[in-house]
């Protein structure tokens, strides 16, 4: 597809792609990205606030797109075919992309739609297959319009219209965009794309100089708590912790903590959704963007949980277990995220979908988006008024979950 600017075309394979050119678009530099990331939150930001500027994020570098398929982790077989639009100059320069999938199931998306699906289905119509952008397997906000910063507004609209007509071109019933940023779901939203949003409990760094400090913004009674299950998680039972990212970050990691992944994956999904080989790629081609922490009694590794770091937010992302101790998800999820996020001056922490019980240790409440487009107008409309009752209920959700925050009242 082709106007006087751009043209548009689709490739099934990162591979074909080149990585600087997408990587410019993915993550621009800090000094060229003013019209396409978010402004700084205030210093008195609360979590749910927090539309931080994304200068760097991993899920959206070429290499770990590339590693979830040359890992087989997503392709036809998994239900997810690779089908990224792309958007070229004359000169045939990349200016603008999307990671899409063509899916054939809802699975390893953390936006639900089930129920649109069944609502097709009993009107005798296919909702699969579906057009997503996102990036598999990753409840985690960031830019899904990739766009190089001097190229501009024309390229967005250009990616948006290139998306519309792919839908369109392969008979796909609907464009779900998902965990893509506040300024991307106005933007779509003005484009005419259903709004949605969804929550999520996320760690804001307020400028602490040390987790002491972090634990003196509490509660007493909380604080107390933390410290207890601190305590009686490591210590009473004999466990230490290893935090290991780059050229520490060894295959024997690599064994260990995959063996905790299919053991936790398979009780939770059925069927883990990455492959081994998934991390032995990303742990070659990306390891400074990894963090894994790992706890180890008598001797042999026990759990472990995998971070991805960005220049200014930790994303915490699966965790698995050989030996079931008190608080130790706990300590190697959320509490070491948060140790090692104030150490390295990053400015949140994504502790991944769900958990209340997240509230209770620091984390606050965080709005995500996503925004969705569905062919047929008579399910298009019904959609849309759910959409603006579930936006109202989890508006009602973020005022109530912010009343409980573990925080000293007043500050």
């Amino acid at each position: 597809m082709m106007n006087s600017t751009y043209k548009i075309r689709i490739t099934q394979s990162m591979s074909e792609l080149d990585a600087a050119q997408w990587d410019a678009c993915a993550n621009p530099q800090p000094d060229e990205d003013s019209i396409v990331v978010d402004e700084p939150a205030a210093a008195d930001a609360t979590p749910a606030e927090d539309v931080l500027k994304e200068r760097y994020n991993p899920f959206v570098r070429h290499a770990f797109l590339k590693a979830l398929e040359t890992s087989r982790s997503v392709g036809p077989k998994t239900g997810w075919t690779v089908t990224h639009v792309i958007v070229e100059d004359q000169d045939g320069k990349i200016v603008a992309a999307a990671p899409s999938y063509l899916k054939t199931h809802s699975m390893g998306e953390y936006v639900f739609d089930y129920g649109w699906a069944d609502a097709y289905h009993r009107g005798g119509l296919q909702y699969y297959p579906k057009l997503q952008v996102c990036v598999p397997f990753t409840p985690a906000t960031g830019r899904r319009l990739l766009v190089l910063p001097s190229a501009g507004e024309p390229a967005q609209h250009a990616l948006i219209l290139g998306l519309r007509h792919w839908r369109e071109k392969i008979g796909a019933s609907s464009i779900h965009v998902t965990f893509l940023n506040k300024r991307e779901w106005e933007a779509m939203g003005k484009e005419g794309f259903l709004q949605r949003t969804g929550q999520q409990f996320h760690f804001l760094n307020k400028g602490y100089a040390d987790f002491d400090g972090f634990l003196a913004d509490l509660a007493s009674r909380k604080r107390k708590m933390i410290k207890r299950e601190r305590r009686d998680a490591l210590a009473n039972n004999g466990i230490t912790i290893e935090l290991l990212t780059g050229k520490d970050l060894k295959e024997s990691h690599w064994d260990a903590f995959y063996f905790f992944y299919v053991d936790t994956g398979s009780r939770k999904w059925g069927k883990p959704y990455l492959t081994r080989e998934f991390f032995s790629h990303i742990g070659e081609s990306m390891p400074e963007d990894i963090l894994l922490v790992m706890a180890k009694r008598e001797g042999r590794y026990i759990a472990g949980a995998i971070n991805f770091i960005g220049k200014d937010a930790l994303y915490g992302r699966n965790w698995g277990c050989l030996e079931e101790h008190p608080f130790l998800h706990f300590e190697v999820c959320y509490y070491q995220a948060i140790e090692y996020a104030i150490a390295h001056g990053l400015s949140r922490v994504e502790a991944g979908a769900q958990g209340e019980h997240k509230l209770a240790r620091g984390y606050g409440p965080a709005v995500t988006y996503s925004v969705h487009e569905i062919a047929d107008k008579r399910y298009s409309n019904a959609i849309d008024e759910f959409l603006q009752k579930e936006r109202a209920y989890i508006d009602e959700a973020m005022e109530e979950y912010g009343e409980h925050v573990p925080f000293k009242k007043g500050e």
